[in-house]
């Protein structure tokens, strides 16, 4: 078959990372970059693919030395090798078969199949990509393709959630019928695309559409239809809490940490989708490679799910509620909202008013409930009472703290006497 191809103008953005006279002649960009470039999406991050008819990895060792950027080899027998610059990611591939048009083939879907020449600026798209494309379709290449990579199973809801496209039924049907062969695919490879549709509003309904294609069930297997109808919940929810406390709803959006790129509400998400007791979930979380931050942070959230929604916590009650929950706050409340059976009417005022004090407390800085300041210090009562340190020092810190938040004491005087006092009852 002849490969029918179509000169285009540059898809070479701007910032591109090297010089096209290191690229052989003839050499392909394929994948993402084509399709995003296609559509007219731009990223500050380039995420390169290049097809290399012979000597991939050469190519890719001779651009890496030139311009001083980091060289990966990626699979030597397949060479395969990847360039990292500051503003870029290259891979270098050896062409698959005897053919661009065989290695186009082989690819997921159509829309990634499409590969283009930057010395000649010639698009080649044997197989219909760029129809696709404006029709925001995707369409497998053939269900072969995706049954060798599993993972592409998977990738589907995750590039129809990031795309706005919609799944071809076909393509749709196939997945159902090879949803086991997720379980083949490292757990590593399939939390990162589960942290993508857990990560963005649009994924919700795609890890919900996976869940009723049968991708779900293989990892969460404690989830159950009510996982997701609370998992559906969840976007209303954290839209309620931004028209009624946006600082709160800013909370929501942060990652847990600069190097675990999961937001609070991407945690609250998770922990519709497992076990709702705490050690069944961590066991279920450390099976995906969750790291320690996220399990621990499912893992409280559920801890203090029962507290949060008992009736009434006292003032002590309430202290060692904030010095647990920390920074999952604002997460806590949506997954106590989502499990509320009030959520039911779409959350009117009087599920709001449940959690409403709790939440003034949390947003009130000078709230010595919440946000407790210390009278003394551990080595204060140390000298004071001229006891040894102990595990009773921390126990006697917690309760001049409760009783500071309770308003029977205020100054240090105050809370050495009282911990003198429990020292000798």
């Amino acid at each position: 078959m002849t490969i029918h191809g179509l000169i285009y103008p540059t898809l070479v953005p701007e910032n591109w990372p090297f010089s096209l006279e290191w690229l052989p002649k003839p050499a392909y960009i394929v994948g993402g970059a084509v399709r995003d470039a296609l559509l007219g999406r731009t990223r500050e991050y380039l995420d390169l693919d290049f097809i290399i008819p012979s000597g991939a990895v050469e190519v890719a060792q001779a651009i890496a030395r030139h311009y001083h950027a980091g060289f990966v080899l990626l699979d030597a027998q397949r060479q395969i090798a990847r360039v990292v610059f500051p503003q870029a990611t290259a891979d270098f591939a050896q062409q698959e078969g005897e053919s661009l048009e065989t290695d186009l083939h082989r690819r997921d879907f159509t829309i990634n199949a499409i590969a283009y020449n930057p010395h000649t600026q010639e698009i080649i798209d044997p197989l219909q990509g760029r129809a696709d494309l404006k029709q925001g379709i995707l369409r497998m290449v053939s269900p072969t393709n995706l049954k060798d990579d599993p993972l592409r199973l998977m990738r589907a809801y995750r590039q129809a959630a990031q795309l706005d496209f919609t799944i071809e039924p076909k393509t749709q049907a196939t997945i159902q019928t090879l949803a086991s062969y997720i379980t083949e695919v490292a757990a590593e490879r399939v939390r990162v695309e589960i942290n993508y549709l857990l990560g963005n509003s649009s994924g919700t309904h795609w890890l919900i559409n996976a869940a009723e294609n049968g991708l779900i069930a293989p990892l969460f297997q404690n989830a159950t239809p009510q996982s997701f109808e609370k998992l559906a919940k969840v976007e209303t929810v954290a839209a309620l809490i931004a028209q009624n406390w946006p600082q709160l709803s800013v909370y929501l959006q942060q990652y847990l940490r600069e190097t675990v790129k999961t937001t609070w509400l991407g945690i609250v998400k998770l922990a519709c989708l497992v076990h709702p007791e705490p050690e069944v979930a961590k066991i279920e979380l450390q099976a995906l490679t969750y790291s320690h931050a996220e399990i621990k942070a499912v893992t409280t959230a559920l801890k203090l799910l029962p507290q949060l929604k008992s009736a009434s916590m006292s003032v002590r009650e309430q202290y060692l509620f904030f010095q647990e929950v920390g920074n999952l706050f604002a997460a806590t409340i949506v997954l106590a909202l989502v499990d509320d059976n009030l959520v039911s009417v779409i959350l009117g005022d009087q599920s709001l008013r449940v959690y409403a004090p709790l939440i003034s407390r949390y947003l009130n800085p000078d709230d010595l409930v919440a946000h407790p300041t210390k009278l003394v210090s551990g080595d204060d009562l140390i000298i004071a009472l001229n006891i040894k340190p102990s595990p009773k020092l921390g126990e006697l810190l917690t309760e001049i703290a409760v009783a500071q938040a309770e308003g029977k004491i205020s100054t240090p005087e105050q809370a050495i006497a009282l911990a003198r006092n429990l020292l000798v009852d």
